[in-house]
């Protein structure tokens, strides 16, 4: 069986810019090893910075990709690097996919005994195997126990004891990473992990499991937290997830009046003991799912206050997303665009739209809604999974016009979707938009090519761009395409302001300076050497050779070397007693 057809245009769809490029990197380093395919599952390895491998799975049936699963952590926007390395495999390298059989094929060749004895021998290799074998077999043989099953383990409520135990050994281990002078927050991470355990539980509908975690995560900070507190160590980021997660949590467990009253007295504890602010989780469990407003709106009934009956405070942004969370993974979607209208998440609202087929309806709301490139990043990317392509296009073209903090990303992105629908004047404007913000020589010989004839006139236009354009990264993207187009004075303007750290790119230039201006090159590369070998530091002295170097090319191009010998004898004259420096002068061939 074939795996669909995988075009980059697809991966960039469903990866941010971020991803896509780390993921092309890791295929381009051969990070992806053992790709199988079996029937409809293809699994890869994807070698990362962890010790072990990252497993990728994705699904496929007749119409295409159903799913794209990885072991990894990233719960961001899109695939992850290790997913994107393993799609660019599919698309440009399909014919090395090894195809092994399916579970099914590989059960057909065993009789019942050697069935048996296969099962026999995995328990025997995993025990924990024989509990899951039992509770199948319970199920297959008798349909009423895999109910009673599921609602008893709905009941039970998770021993919070061990969370406890985890989180103190975090607090410990985090003293004794500030003792042996650990200058970064040995914590956060940590803890952040922890509680995203109690965020899966209440994705999965267990808000009293989740908020079981909670209350022992909570408490053991605060009854600990004075022993890292002495080290600085601050509880800003911690409490800001605990809020989020608090929240998701009440929001999505079925609480008793009495319940309700016990957190909040926990909670009212835990902010005066640990200088914490909880007012995210008190309104949640205030209000809960009953505050008139709230059911006013999620019954398409939309004021100008929205969801509330007095001011909004500043986390009502945070309120509104989580009950969005809440309530799409509940199905709930017309009270979900109620909400989102009301409390004004029109990213939201104008992507679930698209996501519900509501395309026409999407559009229109985004005529009079859209505000931001991210928006309209969103919708468009949202729109294009529906296949609505053209109507994609159009909505990335307006969000370029648009504010925002994604010009690039967002650019790159409506290129490549214009390119897949044949639009080659439409790509290079947006990928000249991206260029526009963040210069670089691969969209400069990109937009070469889409502009063809015309290219004489759109190169005079980003040339003026590439001079004005300033950031951190810029001066790498200036030198690649300064010397590609010869304008060399321009790329030793550039390098002149460079620091030595630098030395990669201005080492570029001064190869390309040489026969156009050697006095440069040799002041510039003087001036450099002579700093290191003026400060004494020897652990330097390979650079100051390496400075000097280029000052003697310089030279002997220009038909001076009677001026570069003179140079020479005096830094050995003056640096004679630096013995390290001395003999990398003999050995450097630096007559």
């Amino acid at each position: 069986m074939s795996i669909p057809q995988i075009t980059e245009f697809t991966i960039r769809r469903h990866a941010n810019a971020k991803s896509f490029q780390r993921g092309e990197a890791y295929y381009e380093a051969g990070a992806v090893n053992a790709v199988t395919q079996r029937g409809h599952l293809l699994q890869a390895e994807v070698a990362g910075t962890e010790a072990r491998p990252n497993h990728v799975n994705l699904s496929f049936d007749d119409s295409g990709l159903t799913s794209a699963n990885c072991t990894c952590a990233y719960n961001f926007d899109g695939w992850c690097k290790h997913i994107v390395a393993t799609m660019l495999v599919c698309a440009r390298e399909s014919e090395n996919i090894e195809q092994r059989p399916t579970l099914e094929q590989l059960l057909d060749r065993l009789d019942r005994s050697q069935t048996q004895r296969l099962l026999q021998e995995l328990v025997k290799e995993y025990p924990p195997l024989i509990e899951a074998i039992d509770r199948h077999v319970g199920w297959m043989t008798n349909p009423m126990v895999e109910q009673t099953t599921i609602r008893l383990v709905r009941r039970l409520t998770i021993d919070p004891a061990p969370i406890r135990r985890q989180v103190r050994q975090i607090i410990r281990d985090a003293v004794r990473f500030f003792e042996e002078g650990c200058e970064e927050d040995p914590i956060a991470e940590d803890l952040l992990s922890v509680v995203q355990t109690a965020v899966d539980f209440s994705e999965r509908g267990e808000g009293e499991n989740a908020i079981a975690i909670l209350e022992a995560i909570t408490f053991t900070c605060v009854e600990n937290w004075d022993d890292i507190a002495d080290y600085g160590a601050e509880n800003d980021e911690i409490v800001g997830e605990l809020n989020q997660a608090w929240c998701e949590a009440i929001l999505t467990a079925e609480l008793t009046p009495e319940e309700k009253v016990d957190i909040q007295i926990n909670l009212e504890a835990w902010q005066d003991e640990w200088n914490a602010d909880f007012g995210l989780v008190m309104e949640a469990l205030r209000q809960g799912w009953d505050y008139p407003p709230l059911l006013q709106v999620l019954q398409g009934n939309i004021t100008e206050r929205g969801a509330w009956e007095e001011d909004v405070p500043d986390y009502a942004d945070d309120l509104a997303l989580i009950r969005l969370k809440i309530l799409e993974g509940q199905e709930r979607y017309q009270e979900y665009l109620y909400l989102a209208k009301a409390e004004g998440q029109t990213q939201q609202y104008l992507t679930m739209l698209g996501r519900l087929g509501r395309v026409e309806e999407a559009i229109d709301a985004a005529q009079t809604q859209m505000n931001s490139m991210e928006e309209a990043f969103a919708l468009a990317k949202t729109l294009s999974e529906q296949g609505a392509l053209q109507q994609a296009l159009d909505i990335a073209e307006s969000g370029l016009n648009l504010p925002g903090n994604c010009q690039y990303e967002l650019g790159i992105w409506t290129s490549d979707l214009a390119l897949e629908l044949g639009n080659s004047e439409a790509a290079l404007l947006a990928i000249k938009a991206a260029f526009q913000v963040k210069p670089s020589f691969v969209d400069y010989e990109r937009m070469a090519e889409l502009a063809g004839e015309n290219w004489e006139t759109v190169k005079t236009d980003l040339l003026r761009i590439v001079r004005t354009c300033s950031g951190w990264g810029a001066e790498s993207a200036k030198v690649d395409i300064f010397l590609h187009e010869g304008l060399i004075d321009d790329a030793i303007a550039i390098a002149s302001e460079l620091s030595s750290y630098d030395s990669e790119l201005i080492h570029r230039v001064m190869n390309a300076a040489i026969p156009h201006n050697p006095s440069w090159v040799i002041a510039n590369a003087r001036h450099r050497a002579e700093k290191i070998m003026d400060a004494g530091k020897a652990e330097y002295y390979y650079y100051a050779i390496e400075w000097l170097k280029k000052a003697r090319t310089a030279y002997l191009e220009s038909g001076k070397k009677a001026d570069w010998l003179s140079y020479r004898q005096n830094l050995m004259q003056t640096h004679a007693r630096k013995r390290k420096l001395m003999g990398m002068f003999q050995q450097r061939d630096m007559d």
